[in-house]
């Protein structure tokens, strides 16, 4: 019987309400499953037929550790996602190479560490976040009139050595939410709907993530057409876990 092992992290353990869906999932399937740390320097991967990553919702924190675990991994076991898709989805700068590619992507404007913090386009509301981050953490809304103090925000994560992303914050979000289709082996699966997350004079969250409304819905004709032949933006890099995003 295949044996599936379920990496999370110590602190989104009691966190993750989805858990036990999953394992009610993987017991009607007949697979033996253990949700077990990614850090845990005891357990022996090489024991599973498959590493899922789940929750690993520090990696942010600790991405050389994370990407060094993964890569180990994949020599064990099978690791999904793919180690080239999980090191790719981890940083935000994909968006650029989507975009790159002729995908819809929103604007995005990258700060590298050493360059100025004040270095992007005036904006009447945006976004700020690391490149590499997850769950809201260090992600600050701000319009045009607080420009200085995004620029401060922006300046401490160039300090701690973060690439930063700024971004147009779409209107639409606050009414409509974020929609994300779900494919499996490219076949359609679901689609959710995520509710606004980040508010106008509200910090950032300083919790593991910032707690999140989702719920289903079935997407439209339009939002089920191939991407490249929509008009509208339609990537802005939404915040999850490396092999969510």
């Amino acid at each position: 019987m295949p044996r599936i092992a379920i990496a999370s992290a110590l602190a989104a353990l009691p966190l993750d309400e989805d858990l036990p869906a999953l394992h009610a999932a993987l017991d009607a399937a007949g697979l033996q499953h253990e949700t077990l740390s990614w850090d845990d320097p005891t357990v022996s991967w090489q024991r599973f037929d498959a590493v899922l990553l789940r929750s690993t919702w520090d990696y942010t924190q600790r991405l050389p550790e994370f990407l060094t675990w993964c890569e180990r991994v994949s020599t064990l076991t099978r690791l999904l996602n793919p180690l080239s898709i999980v090191r790719w989805n981890t940083d935000k700068h994909y968006l650029g190479e989507l975009a790159q590619k002729g995908v819809p992507v929103i604007d995005s404007f990258y700060i590298e560490p050493g360059q100025a913090a004040e270095d992007f386009p005036d904006l009447a509301e945006f976004v700020v976040k690391p490149t590499v981050g997850a769950g809201s953490r260090d992600t600050q809304r701000y319009g045009r009139e607080e420009r200085p103090a995004a620029i401060a925000h922006i300046r401490r994560l160039l300090d701690e050595d973060r690439a930063v992303l700024i971004q147009p914050y779409l209107s639409a979000v606050d009414t409509q939410g974020e929609t994300a289709l779900l494919f499996f082996a490219g076949k359609f699966s679901h689609a959710i709907r995520k509710g606004p997350l980040l508010k106008r004079g509200e910090g950032p969250t300083r919790a593991l993530f910032a707690p999140e409304h989702i719920s289903a819905r079935e997407p439209s004709a339009q939002e089920m057409a191939d991407p490249s032949r929509r008009s509208r933006p339609v990537c802005r890099g939404l915040e999850g876990s490396p092999q969510l995003t």
